[in-house]
């Protein structure tokens, strides 16, 4: 495929493949510097005569993913909306830790929220965003004041559902060309159910080198190929204390330091009771260390209505979302005819289900066809 005018381009496209008869919103690019040096990165979604309305909802992506994942539903939800990429991925920095743990994430997601809405979000998150999102509204309320996550739990299986992210992402690191990657994501099940949409996954997800070659644009990728060389991944996941090697082509693993030592950006305040991040564990992948006990104990922090969206083709089992119902019992769960990327695969009824939480009649949306 060509290259767009700009990254909003495929909005009115997108629409139409949804059946969305509406003006298409005003779309911006946000930076946010950060303290350390790395940048965070996010899309604002505004009525198009209207670009500075303030969001009302905030997405964050998973695994390997983008902020423009959530553009047709961003579409179909007809409100001023905030999609962040998740640090590593998209625009935003990379981090020399390697540690894409939601505790991690978290304050530089925060900081992007404080910097570009003026109120309470709706927060919602898919997968790692998910995770990252509970950890958000359990250490800075003030930023949520409802939260969903969606088909993710702390408990699932790494074994089961997760494994074709690991397995997609293990694979090179380059490519010859976009259309190799498509070809790879559509064999894995993966792009949204047809080329095209899959060519626009693509194109947002990779970039060309200065040498020709394709490359993802997230570390995911990067890290889950490290990770599938033993040698490499030894010294990539040593424990807290280790002498650790470098990784090649990137910098040393530095000693991981609990949370609450992350310097704050400015007018932020101290992340309260936060937990230390989980120690990487010898032989443990990216996609496994992502889970664990410390999200659940981000979910028992959560005083805000949260509720579960999973797929019944998803990663959430029956039995996944009976714990989360144990764990965290004023919580509720919806079950969805969908596999785990939900806001690909059914965006125009997530969207609708989404505006019925953030009260779709408030003001600054920019749909008004009558459509859930």
């Amino acid at each position: 495929m060509s290259d767009p005018i700009d990254e909003f381009s495929f909005l009115s496209e997108q629409a139409g493949e949804a059946g969305i008869d509406a003006p298409a919103p005003h779309g911006e690019r946000l930076t946010l510097d950060l303290p350390d040096g790395r940048t965070l990165s996010a899309l604002r979604y505004s009525p198009a005569d209207a670009p500075d309305a303030a969001p009302v909802v905030t997405f964050l992506h998973g695994a390997g993913l983008n902020a423009h994942t959530w553009d047709t539903t961003i579409l179909a939800l007809g409100l001023p909306a905030l999609a962040v990429d998740l640090p590593g991925h998209g625009d935003s920095s990379w981090r020399d830790d390697l540690a894409y743990v939601a505790r991690v994430l978290a304050p530089d997601v925060a900081a992007g929220i404080a910097a570009w809405t003026d109120a309470p979000q709706l927060l919602v998150g898919q997968s790692l965003g998910g995770l990252t999102a509970a950890a958000v509204a359990a250490s800075r309320p003030e930023l949520v004041r409802e939260l969903v996550v969606i088909d993710i739990t702390p408990g699932i299986d790494p074994n089961a559902g997760p494994t074709q992210i690991r397995d997609f992402f293990a694979g090179p690191v380059d490519w010859a060309s976009r259309d190799e990657l498509v070809d790879r994501a559509l064999s894995f099940g993966l792009g949204g159910g047809t080329r095209r949409k899959a060519e626009r996954g693509v194109y947002f997800n990779s970039r060309v080198r200065s040498d020709g070659r394709v490359e993802w644009k997230h570390h995911f990728a990067h890290l889950a190929n490290a990770a599938s060389t033993p040698s490499v991944l030894r010294q990539a996941q040593q424990p807290v204390g280790a002498q650790a090697q470098p990784v090649p082509e990137q910098q040393p693993v530095p000693e991981q330091q609990p949370v609450p030592e992350q310097q704050p950006v400015p007018e932020q305040q101290p992340v309260p009771e936060q937990q230390p991040v989980p120690e990487p564990v010898e032989g443990q992948d990216a996609v496994t260390s992502v889970l664990g006990e410390s999200g659940w104990q981000d979910l028992a922090g959560v005083a805000v209505p949260t509720t579960l969206i999973r797929g019944e083709r998803g990663y959430v089992t029956e039995e996944d979302a009976a714990e989360f119902l144990r764990r965290v019992p004023e919580a509720s769960v919806v079950t969805v005819s969908s596999g785990h990327n939900v806001q690909e695969e059914i965006p125009i009824e997530l969207g609708g289900r989404l505006r019925t939480l953030a009260g779709g009649d408030g003001t600054g949306r920019f749909r008004d066809d009558g459509k859930p």
